[in-house]
């Protein structure tokens, strides 16, 4: 089998960028992104670049190179899974809101539609490609799907996590510390397995292509996800003791980051992690674990999402304290995306910190450079329906809530700033022409007292 189509099932943060990536570094194979969103697809392919559905540097980039030529975006499904020889799965995989697993297993209610999309349209035999997060031994559902075919085609399944982290999503697929394929150890899985590596080998060295068992891949994935948020809840438990003790978390987080059997990424302070993965990985490794009565171990892990509510809970309640010590009810919030350089608020600290300030009666204004205000209406209604009290749907305090085009615009509306995405441009921001008092909480550690060196503003560092 020769690889000419490719067809990747799922527009997203992880489709998007992949699909463009292979399709600039693999000139000679076509690759198309489907979607059932055809208003995603329509922004795939805006003119204005800026319009696309996925904010990464460098992608917008690549766009003008391939987009038309090898790569391409459309809603028809049924045209693309016929004509591919390989198929990526890079749908959605949330926690399931209801039915057994609620609240802790991954929904694959996605994964299972598109799967058997693959099996209605196919008339040859394809390689299907686990991209998405899976919980171990999903490729056995997926197989046991595509095996109930009367057209005697064959389907090889295999496992490829994505390893990317939004902001530099780009540059990890350039530069990936390790691509992981997991496949059947049989004739079949052994061939799919080299034509994926084939393929990723037109610009990763072979020294970092791992190649596994199926379950070792899948398994792979939430453990790497899993022991990342642990690190970021363990230096936000400790920035908690030094406030106390008054040590400095910045000093301690270098003297960690020196040992060379912890190193130093993700070991900086923030007010919680968020993005599409952490959490709802570690509950499904909770939940696989009670599963398999291995409820020690779940305890464990279930620690650190717990860290995680309580460290987002503290950004708030230092927050709520500044104001109520200032006799101020209007605060400014920098940053609404779990991280910089991404467009992404799925699981922010901003959504949980606003809609508690919201609920206590304050007004927020909000600026982000990459979300715009409808994204974060609509974050604070879905997590209203969430939340122990709702709050009318949101109706209520959406007149607390105001969202500006940029920083020199918000910061007039208070004298209370607090800092929850670590944007280039705040850091940037000339502070020093601010002429009256002014509190900075910057809950990230991001600023330095060097940056802002006016004797009006009090830098409240976390």
């Amino acid at each position: 089998m020769k690889i000419k189509n490719i067809c990747c099932i799922g527009a997203g943060y992880v489709g998007g960028p992949t699909m463009a990536v292979i399709a600039e570094k693999c000139p000679s194979i076509n690759v198309t992104c489907v979607d059932i969103d055809a208003d995603k697809i329509n922004a795939w392919n805006s003119e204005n670049y800026e319009n696309i559905p996925v904010k990464e540097p460098g992608l917008a980039n690549i766009l003008m190179k391939v987009r038309g030529k090898n790569l391409f975006f459309s809603s028809d499904i049924k045209k693309n899974i016929e004509n591919s020889e390989m198929i990526f799965l890079a749908v959605n995989t949330p926690t399931k809101t209801k039915g057994k697993g609620k609240g802790y297993a991954a929904d694959l209610k996605y994964i299972v539609a598109s799967t058997k999309q693959i099996l209605k349209y196919s008339k040859s035999n394809k390689i299907v490609i686990e991209k998405s997060t899976l919980p171990v031994r999903t490729a056995e559902k997926i197989e046991e799907i595509l095996s109930n075919n009367k057209k005697k085609l064959k389907f090889t399944v295999l496992s490829n996590p994505e390893f990317l982290a939004e902001g530099t999503a780009i540059q990890d697929l350039y530069k990936s510390d390790r691509v992981l394929i997991g496949g059947r150890n049989d004739k079949d899985g052994k061939l799919g397995v080299q034509l994926l590596k084939q393929i990723y080998l037109n610009w990763i060295p072979e020294k970092k292509i791992i190649t596994t068992r199926l379950w070792s891949a899948e398994l792979s994935k939430l453990a790497s996800n899993a022991m990342l948020a642990q690190r970021i809840s363990s230096i936000n438990a400790l920035s908690a003791l030094c406030k106390t003790t008054e040590a400095d978390i910045d000093e301690v987080s270098q003297v960690i980051g020196m040992d060379v059997r912890i190193g130093k990424k993700f070991l900086k302070v923030s007010p919680g992690f968020g993005g599409s993965c952490f959490k709802k990985d570690i509950l499904n490794l909770v939940y696989l674990c009670k599963s398999f009565g291995l409820n020690e171990v779940a305890e464990y892990w279930y620690q650190v999402v717990k860290i995680n509510e309580y460290q987002k809970n503290r950004v708030y309640n230092i927050a709520k304290d500044i104001l109520k010590k200032e006799k101020i009810n209007d605060i400014i919030i920098l940053g609404w995306a779990f991280k910089k350089n991404t467009n992404d608020s799925r699981e922010s600290a901003s959504i949980h910190i606003a809609y508690k300030l919201l609920k206590e009666g304050i007004r927020i204004h909000v600026y982000d450079p990459l979300i715009e205000e409808n994204k974060i209406i609509l974050d604070l209604e879905n997590f209203d329906k969430t939340a122990e009290v709702q709050l009318d749907n949101c109706k209520r305090f959406i007149s607390q809530l105001n969202v500006y085009n940029s920083i020199k615009e918000i910061i007039t509306k208070s004298n209370v700033c607090i800092i929850l995405t670590e944007c280039d441009e705040f850091k940037n921001f000339n502070w020093k022409t601010i002429s009256k008092p002014f509190h900075i909480f910057d809950s990230r550690n991001y600023l330095s007292k060097n940056v802002i060196s006016n004797k009006l503003i009090n830098y409240i560092k976390f």
